[in-house]
């Protein structure tokens, strides 16, 4: 065919190419250059393995294809007449399009016209018919969603016919010429896993977005200017100008000859629970789950990055990811996780994933500086944005970069990209969320096929969340990914459905034999999971703790009928009247604020409350102060432990808080979170003479629970709220029996205690089985509901077992979910919430909460950084609840002034008034700086605007 084609079939407009048109032809070819160099410098060696091993050996050279051939579909009319004036140059050139509309046009996407392309002639080119089977989807998923071939069907006159086929086989040819490619010589391809294509899937997009940054690779509309030797040197500047890369070296010493990995990374001899977490991976023939349970400060995370470190050179990865419950969790493991990284690699960058991530002071040095790219959308066939991604949100810095900050590239943190980064810790969400059937699911599985998962506290998982576990153990397993697991300890059930779930995957079948899986005969414990010769292998090991086990007390508070805070205040003033440090765990927000109002009215300010309904600054300051003060001796900033302090927490104290409390008094909740609760009493050696006399010997007091003479338990309408009455019933006939005998051997008493907290028997007097059993029914009807509905927005679920395409991927996909916020609520089962930065009006425009002039608009924080620090400091989540989330929507949107900066022009301002408080979706909602956030309902006769009327 005539190159004059080449040189006037366009591929970005001089909108999104930086100002000059770009022939299709430079994009195919900038494209394919970027993914010799994913290849190259990115990919880990155990996908380039598994590419090679379909292809004998060419994995780069069909990869670079792949890559090229990605947007080889808007080589037709339907594409070329999105713009008039490039329209006329293709008309002109003999490439017509007569009778087609444009709406025609709009409908019929270039992602699935490549499809059809590649679907049509490479097997006019010798490649089989499976080969071509697995390779389409790839095409015709490239922005994000996978079609199944229903939507393949077209009108000849939108695809292009006579010519147009010539055009579009030139092309693919063309592709392949200039990478040296023969295309006949894939006529044997092999058909990788599910979990390999839909990584590859992803990769393929990171390759576009990179070629498609409009900053590196400007138009080019000359056809002179085009060639596969220009595009690899725009390609190599690119990428070093944007600072991409892998993970750590494949030349690295291995790990596997030290006798004790863990002595060697982190200074101290390995605990026998962590020489066998070592241990049972070394013994791994190939990527596995390993579960890992023992007791609090056992030293779960040393093991389990030791572990990585082994599986890693395994297996041919060169990462991890590090999925935390929470926000808060994610923070402290950060640290830790960077400290490893240090001795493991010190040239790999890190990232830290979570919305909050930018008031992590450790993390903000490293990215001190902070840039923001532009937003192109446009609306595919699908209806959903098709974006190049969005910078992360989060406020500018202007300052100067720190000298060796060892932050991943800023390209890793815009949409949706986060994974991809080679370390990264973050919130569990990240790894249920590439378990969804989501648009751009497969960048984060491109991001997740080259690293070893590691998550933790996997106990704090409910049913709902837990399916979407299972589907990314499934899903990890047929990628071949190692995943480590880390509990406290598990219910027998649970343990089991983690390893059915990775066995799953592996054998792509859902019957998977679990008989000859042993339970654990001590603990701690680990559970390894793998396969050999093509079957099932389990390894199961118990160990002795590290510390021996100690008696805890157990008591009951004798709790007013109305569960007041009276009856907590005068135990918490008995127990500390020597002196003392206590904590006081509320099993909702509400009762922690009256708790410790009454509290401090003994105890004044050694009293100190932590909830989430602090602004993001004044909880990181609590928490951060309470640690200093009852963390471990000698860690970084401790100060000396207090004579007397009262922490009064929500479930924010259950996990990774790392203190130690004389004395803990908590309200019922089930067996497994009060445990963890029961953790933070008497956490660190500490010699005898610090503790008072009285509170030598660690006693937990259980509170919001009444026992009544012939009757059932009590508790307070929030506990049943969070945790319904069949786990609560079952935790409080163990505290119960506790409270009667002799307490609890702890940790030694854990795994049993967890068992029977979620096992089938009866516990508890005969005369509470009535009512159990009626728990125990809406229970399980609840939990049923529950796995239904998150059924519906599996990425595959059981029934995608056994298929060997990524064919209908997204035929059903979740409806569109603009925010992670949304997406966060889907995982979680729960109610969108929405975050805010908190202002009050001032007598002449706006002021920050501490009362600093924002000026008329809110301008100056754009233009002061210190103001704007305050301004980012007051950002608070508002309550998941339906009617705040509505008006929050609707009513709330950022000042006025703050349009000049990247973060805040997408910030909902919450104004508030003189008395520190608003109105938002008919609740009065107050700030006070000592209580946090407090919620009522709005007073009839209250006539102020809404939160956000100016």
């Amino acid at each position: 065919m005539d190159d004059e084609f080449f040189g006037m079939i366009w591929g970005k407009s001089a909108e999104k190419a930086g100002g000059s048109m770009h022939l299709l032809l430079g994009h195919l070819l900038d494209t394919a250059a970027v993914g010799e160099l994913v290849w190259d410098r990115f990919l880990a060696s155990t996908i380039r393995d598994r590419l090679d091993d379909c292809s004998d050996g060419r994995g780069r050279s069909l990869f670079a294809l792949l890559c090229g051939l990605h947007d080889v579909g808007k080589a037709t009319p339907a594409f070329q007449m999105k713009d008039e004036g490039l329209a006329q140059r293709v008309r002109a050139a003999g490439l017509g399009w007569r009778g087609v509309t444009p709406q025609q046009g709009r409908q019929w996407h270039h992602a699935r016209a490549g499809a059809v392309i590649v679907r049509k002639y490479l097997p006019q080119v010798g490649w089989s018919r499976p080969g071509c089977d697995w390779v389409w989807p790839l095409v015709a998923g490239h922005h994000g969603l996978i079609p199944d071939r229903g939507r393949l069907v077209h009108k000849p006159a939108v695809h292009g016919a006579g010519p147009w086929l010539d055009v579009q086989r030139a092309f693919v040819d063309r592709v392949a010429g200039d990478l040296n490619v023969d295309l006949a010589s894939f006529s044997e391809l092999r058909t990788p896993s599910r979990g390999g294509q839909l990584a590859l899937s992803g990769m393929i997009i990171m390759a576009d977005w990179v070629a498609s940054d409009k900053e590196h690779f400007g138009g080019l509309s000359d056809l002179a200017e085009i060639s596969m030797k220009g595009s690899r040197e725009r390609a190599q500047r690119a990428w070093a100008q944007l600072g991409l890369r892998g993970g750590w070296r494949s030349d690295r010493p291995a790990p596997g000859n030290q006798s004790d990995l863990v002595h060697h990374r982190f200074g101290k001899p390995a605990r026998p629970a962590q020489r066998a977490a070592v241990q049972a991976v070394r013994e791994m023939p190939g990527p596995g789950l390993l579960i890992l349970e023992a007791p609090m400060g056992e030293g779960k995370t040393e093991a389990a990055l030791a572990a990585a470190e082994v599986l890693a050179g395994k297996v041919g990865a060169d990462g991890v990811f590090v999925g935390m419950p929470t926000q808060a969790t994610s923070d402290p493991m950060f640290s830790r996780v960077r400290g490893w990284l240090t001795a493991v690699d010190p040239e790999v960058p890190i990232g830290l994933l979570h919305g909050r991530a930018r008031f992590n002071k450790e993390w903000a040095a490293l990215r001190s500086q902070v840039r923001f790219v532009d937003v192109h959308d446009d609306l595919d066939e699908y209806g959903m944005a098709d974006d190049f991604g969005t910078g992360t949100s989060g406020p500018g810095r202007r300052d100067a970069p720190l000298a060796g900050a060892a932050a991943a590239a800023e390209w890793f943190f815009g949409s949706k990209r986060g994974l991809l980064a080679a370390v990264t810790v973050g919130t569990v969400d990240h790894l249920l969320q590439a378990a969804t059937r989501t648009k751009h699911v497969m960048l984060r599985h491109a991001g997740l096929a080259g690293r070893v998962v590691i998550l933790d506290e996997v106990h704090a998982y409910d049913v709902y969340m837990a399916q979407f576990l299972f589907e990314a153990l499934r899903w990890l397993a047929d990628t071949g990914v190692p995943v480590i697991v880390l509990s406290a300890t598990l219910p027998p059930v649970l343990r089991a459905q983690l390893a059915g779930a990775y066995l799953q995957g592996a054998l792509q079948r859902p019957d998977v034999d679990l008989a000859d899986l042993p339970r654990p005969t001590g603990y701690p414990s680990t559970t390894a999971v793998y396969m050999a010769d093509g079957k099932p292998r389990f390894s199961v090991t118990s160990q002795s703790p590290w510390r021996e086990s100690v008696p805890v007390a157990v008591e009951i508070l004798a709790e007013p009928t109305d569960f007041a805070p009276v009856s907590i205040a005068a135990a918490v003033s008995a127990e500390v009247s020597e002196g003392g440090c206590a904590l006081v765990v509320c099993n909702t927000v509400q009762r922690a604020q009256v708790v410790y109002a009454e509290l401090r009215t003994t105890f004044g300010d050694d009293v100190v409350l932590l909830h989430s309904r602090f602004t993001a600054a004044e909880r990181a300051s609590r928490t951060e102060d309470v640690v200093d003060k009852l963390g471990p001796p000698g860690r970084e900033n401790a100060q000396d432990r207090p004579a007397r302090l009262v922490v009064v927490a929500t479930q924010v104290a259950e996990q990774s808080f790392d203190v130690d409390v004389d004395i803990l008094v908590t309200d019922l909740a089930p067996i497994d979170l009060l445990l963890q609760r029961v953790g933070r009493l008497h956490r660190h050696d500490r010699p005898t003479g610090q503790r008072p006399a009285r509170l030598r010997d660690p006693k937990v007091i259980a509170s919001g629970l009444r026992l009544p003479d012939g009757a059932v338990p009590l508790w307070p309408a929030g506990s049943r709220a969070v945790y319904g009455d069949h786990l609560l019933l079952r935790s409080a006939a163990l505290v119960a029996e506790a409270a009667t005998g002799g307490g609890w051997s702890i940790p030694a008493d854990v795994p049993g205690l967890v068992a029977l907290g979620y096992g089938d028997e009866p516990l508890g007097p005969a005369r509470w089985a009535d009512a159990a059993a009626e728990a125990r029914q809406e229970w399980e009807a609840k939990e049923r509901r529950r796995r239904v509905n998150a059924t519906g927005f599996l990425l595959s679920g059981e029934d995608g077992l056994g298929l060997t395409t990524l064919e209908g991927l997204h035929d059903k996909a979740t409806a569109p979910l603009e925010t992670e916020e949304r997406l966060t609520a889907v995982v979680r089962d729960s109610d969108e919430s929405v975050e805010v930065v908190l202002v009050r009006r001032g007598p002449a425009g706006y002021l920050t909460l501490a009362g600093r002039s924002l000026g008329h608009i809110g301008e100056v924080a754009v233009s002061d950084d210190a103001v704007l620090e305050e301004v980012v400091g007051a950002t608070i989540r508002l309550p998941a609840n339906k009617e705040i989330t509505a008006a929050a929507h609707a009513e709330l949107t950022p000042l006025a002034g703050w349009d000049g900066d990247s973060w805040l022009r997408r910030t909902r301002a919450l104004i508030l008034d003189d008395r520190m408080s608003a109105i938002l979706g008919g609740r009065h909602l107050t700030y006070d700086n000592k209580l946090g956030l407090s919620l009522a309902p709005r007073p009839a006769a209250d006539t102020r605007p809404a939160a956000g009327k100016g």
